[in-house]
């Protein structure tokens, strides 16, 4: 079971400048474990590969939710998409935003006299409940400048630490300190939290199709493709790559997986650069580093998906203070839910005591834990992990929610009378197109599932990972197994009740909230 926080009211002081702390939190964009730290030795990935060096390198980390929008409103909040109100994405038509009265992690930052900056994707909303001093996001830039030109994120991460040290000189001179009195520029600097959100390795077949169906030309030197002065294409053939086992093996999935590698190695040549500006800055010693992804890749039972293949993502966390297991593994079950804890830890800041309008008969609580005693030590007892999706695209009603304890993963698909939708970028992607043909016209898939399997699924799914892995044998109708779905049954809806979710009742009974929370049956043949 996960341990939770000491919720307390947050004071309006400052974080202690006793000790100069800050964050760097890098999030990829679809990416998965195409990169040398997840032993993956085609894919060039030397920056990512430094990193893990400096590093806890987390084997079994999860998103809590398989879609970007919500999994980011996750990331900045710690609660899952169903608790702070962002059902799906966030942009155009979709339209989805957080509750007005969450307390994100920028927002309790900013009251804390934290300096909060954000480069690149955002694509979460409301700003009242996002808001950064420094921001540079596809709401004011091309999100191909701020997300994928690596050079532009240079010196936007450049920007951002010389508006930082310009702020502390300012305050120094305020005060009436000389400039070369250089003993107190640390007690001037307020500490930081940067987000640099890369749009790399995010398809784009169906938005900018002239640059490649992941963006893989843009910036290239091609003629019409632009020049990003810091990259050095790095190209692989089909017969290179590495088919992660849940993708059909076919050439057009392999050139597909060919042109993703090398939009993961821009990503890594962009990290390098933002990691080499963090050390000119003199921070890298005063610095926490988390990198992740927020879902899944963009593939056939990936992105949009809670099986494993859907919300397995790396987590790099390097700490300059807890250098004792810098370069180990943990095989902690982790999720991207433990992120808002792990950096009010480590600026040791309390979790605010409050209750949101659309659930005042609960508290909010983060069921995420910080990631900090786990630098220190392998923990023992993180051994589970929930997920909880709603939609997609605001068409992809499809509602699931999951619980994995150890090897054991158990699914529960809400609406499996319904087919499972597709989501506009992979319908329009090479290998989706090319594995519906094969389907239409009877011709060898070479998935492991048939389209069919994929679209209908049983309402409970169970899997032992263990024995499994590729979660294709449900064992939730197996007598044998009686036990441990009425378990994780049981932990599911827990933590749904805990976390404000409601959906928990459903499908066959409805919510009534108004006087004591409980499920009232629908009598409905469910």
């Amino acid at each position: 079971m996960r341990t939770e926080l000491v919720f307390l009211v947050l004071a309006s002081c400052c974080v202690s400048e006793s000790r100069r702390r800050n964050v760097l939190l890098i999030i990829a964009d679809d990416a998965g474990f195409e990169t040398e730290v997840y032993n993956n030795s085609v894919v060039h990935t030397p920056h990512l590969r430094s990193l893990a060096q400096r590093s806890v390198v987390f084997r079994n980390a999860f998103t809590s939710v398989s879609s970007c929008s919500p999994s980011r409103s996750a990331i900045l909040t710690g609660l899952p998409q169903h608790q702070n109100g962002m059902y799906g994405l966030h942009q155009g038509v979709h339209h989805f935003n957080s509750f007005d009265g969450v307390q994100s992690l920028p927002l309790l930052l900013s009251q804390a006299n934290v300096h909060t900056g954000i480069i690149g994707k955002k694509h979460v909303g409301p700003g009242s409940v996002y808001p950064f001093d420094f921001a540079y996001t596809e709401e004011n830039n091309s999100v191909l400048q701020v997300g994928r030109n690596i050079t532009r994120i240079k010196l936007l991460v450049r920007k951002f630490f010389q508006t930082h040290k310009e702020e502390a000189a300012e305050r120094r001179r305020v005060r009436g300190v000389g400039i070369s009195s250089t003993p107190d520029v640390e007690e001037e600097e307020r500490p930081f939290f940067l987000y640099v959100a890369f749009h790399d390795t995010h398809r784009c077949g169906h938005s900018q199709p002239q640059y490649g169906a992941f963006c893989e030309k843009f910036g290239n030197g091609e003629t019409g493709m632009g020049r990003i002065p810091d990259w050095t294409p790095v190209y692989y053939t089909p017969e290179q790559v590495k088919v992660p086992p849940f993708i059909p093996d076919t050439p057009t999935a392999r050139a597909d997986l060919a042109a993703q590698y090398t939009t993961v190695s821009r990503l890594d040549q962009g990290i390098g650069l933002v990691l080499q500006e963090l050390r000119d800055a003199g921070y890298e010693n005063d610095t926490l580093i988390i990198y992740s992804s927020d879902n899944g890749i963009p593939f056939p039972n990936g992105r949009t998906n809670l099986y494993q293949s859907g919300t397995a993502e790396p987590m790099l966390v390097s700490s300059p203070e807890h250098r004792e297991r810098w370069g180990n593994t943990s095989q902690a079950y982790v999720s991207l839910l433990d992120i808002t804890p792990t950096v009010l830890d480590w600026f040791s800041l309390p979790y605010p005591s409050y209750r949101l309008p659309e659930a005042p008969s609960s508290q909010v609580l983060l069921t995420g834990r910080s990631l900090l005693p786990a630098l220190t030590s392998e923990p023992s007892g993180w051994d589970t992990v929930y997920s909880s999706q709603s939609l997609h695209e605001v068409t992809m009603y499809y509602p699931m929610r999951s619980v994995q304890q150890g090897a054991y993963h158990l699914l529960h698909n809400l609406h499996y009378r319904m087919p499972f939708p597709i989501d506009q970028d992979l319908y329009v992607s090479p290998t989706f197109q090319d594995l519906l043909n094969r389907t239409r016209l009877q011709q060898p898939t070479h998935w492991f599932k048939s389209l069919d399997r994929y679209y209908y699924r049983e309402r409970w799914e169970l899997y032992d990972t263990r024995t499994d892995p590729l979660e294709t044998e449900n064992l939730a109708s197996d007598p044998s197994h009686s036990g441990v779905l009425e378990n994780l049954r049981q932990l599911l809806q827990k933590w749904q009740w805990k976390t404000g979710d409601a959906w928990v009742c459903g499908p066959d009974y409805v919510l009534e909230e108004k006087l004591e929370p409980h499920c009232r049956p629908l009598y409905n043949g469910l």
